[in-house]
């Protein structure tokens, strides 16, 4: 074909989307890191490793079904054509509608919304840290990939009644960030605290993380990762408007970790280095529905406002017994809510106008009428994602069990569900000459 301005256009829009589905899918191994570093020793394998198995699980359920139910062609409930994606235009032509304004193949549009579901998955297991089964991360897994996910990303992205409404979430602070802290919440509710957590005053003791600097590199790389996961959502680049995303992301992302250092200070007396990572993780999940909708003051303003949250109320989920042992609904649930509020203070008009969805906020004379959508939104997608996740848990807990044994928790998930250790020099050091399937009655449960 001989090139053409809008061939090239096309190619270098193609070309930007490809790069940002790669930068969303590196974000898994920010999540390992973040998650390995936030836990004990003894989980750390497990968790580096489960990170890979449900991205697996996740492409594989989302490639069967979860594509086609979130942007097939449907109801204003779920999307009912395209299953089993088979990368052809003539599939997207008769099955995605949804996804026909962006002119670039539909293989990378593909991976790209894959990218954002292995996100909220990832998000999701926050909740069941150190002491799930391995079973029921693949079970819930597809699950949640096929029952869960695919239902709010069709109400809000797909064409269903969310987007009727004009509801705005231009990178999923709804979509992926509250409806897998929302998961979480249940999942950790249902699974009860770790052992040691709490005292029978309930008093809580603090369960530190094993690796300060897993942890920082992990949200080092997320950091990076958002600026495929929210400048990649222009599904292109010849407009400029990812120029605009990317800086309203990375404002957000420093206030976020500025005002949740000082908060932590102020508070504890002490310059909390966890406290700050949440700080400019809350911020960016705050900032991903707004960032193409908001001025830079306002990002600064929304970041700041979702470090500040995010630092009270992991505090006060601790005082109520609820043990979430990577902060998933204080980092993701809650900024996740004040990041698609924020939007109904703060949409600038001509930016609405050149994103084309919603109306502007209320300091810019909009009234009440995006808040009030946004604020609908938030109670749909928290609503649905509560009830099927319970459902579903509860279930699985009736009929496979969701938690390891005390015995198993107590020595750790490396060797309990993988008879290996992910620090293996510390396990050969008591016993250097114990063979792999010998380890697992043979290490002591201290």
């Amino acid at each position: 074909m001989e090139p053409t301005l809008p061939l090239l256009a096309s190619a270098v829009d193609a070309t930007w989307v490809m790069v940002s589905a790669i930068l969303v899918i590196f974000m898994q191994a920010g999540f390992a890191l973040l998650e390995a570093g936030s836990t004990r020793m003894k989980n750390a394998g497990h968790i580096a490793g489960k990170t890979v198995l449900t991205f697996g699980i996740c492409t594989l359920a989302f490639w069967a079904l979860g594509f086609g139910l979130t942007f097939g062609n449907g109801n204003s409930f779920i999307g009912l054509t395209g299953f089993f994606f088979n990368g052809t235009e003539e599939q997207a032509a008769a099955a995605y509608e949804s996804l026909s304004f962006a002119n670039i193949p539909v293989g990378i549009k593909f991976l790209f919304q894959l990218a954002f579901a292995g996100v909220s998955l990832s998000i999701a297991w926050g909740g069941f840290a150190e002491r799930a089964k391995l079973s029921v991360y693949v079970v819930f897994g597809i699950l949640y990939t096929i029952l869960i996910y695919p239902v709010v990303g069709h109400w809000i992205w797909g064409g269903g009644w969310l987007a009727d409404h004009g509801k705005q979430d231009f990178a999923g602070s709804t979509v992926v960030h509250l409806t897998g802290a929302t998961a979480a919440l249940v999942a950790t509710i249902l699974l009860k605290p770790r052992l040691g957590k709490y005292n029978k005053d309930g008093s809580s003791n603090l369960i530190p993380g094993h690796n300060q600097v897993y942890t920082t590199l992990g949200v080092i790389i997320l950091w990076i990762g958002w600026f495929g996961f929210n400048a990649g959502s222009a599904f292109g680049s010849v407009s400029g408007l990812f120029g605009h995303v990317a800086l309203t992301t990375n404002l957000a992302a420093a206030s976020g970790a500025v005002a949740a250092l000082g908060i932590a200070w102020a508070v504890t007396g002490k310059a909390d280095i966890p406290s700050m990572l949440n700080g400019v993780l809350a911020a960016l999940v705050a900032i991903t529905a707004s960032c193409a909708f908001v001025e830079p003051w306002a990002a600064i303003v929304i970041g700041s406002v979702a470090g500040i949250l995010t630092f009270y109320t992991a505090i006060w989920f601790d005082r109520m017994g609820i043990d979430d042992p990577i902060y998933a609904f204080s980092v993701h649930g809650i900024a996740g809510i004040w990041g698609t509020l924020s939007n109904g203070f703060f949409a600038a008009p001509a930016l609405v106008e050149k994103v084309g969805v919603g109306m502007p906020g209320l300091f810019y004379g909009g009234g009440f009428h995006q808040l009030g959508v946004q604020a609908l939104g938030v109670f749909a997608a928290l609503v649905y994602v509560l009830v099927a996740s319970y459902v579903i848990l509860a279930i699985m807990k009736k009929t496979m069990g969701l938690r390891v044994t005390e015995e198993e928790e107590v020595m750790g998930l490396d060797l309990s569900e993988h008879g290996g250790y992910g620090y293996p020099e510390l396990l050969q050091s008591e016993r250097p000459y114990v063979s792999a399937p010998q380890r697992r009655s043979t290490h002591s449960l201290t």
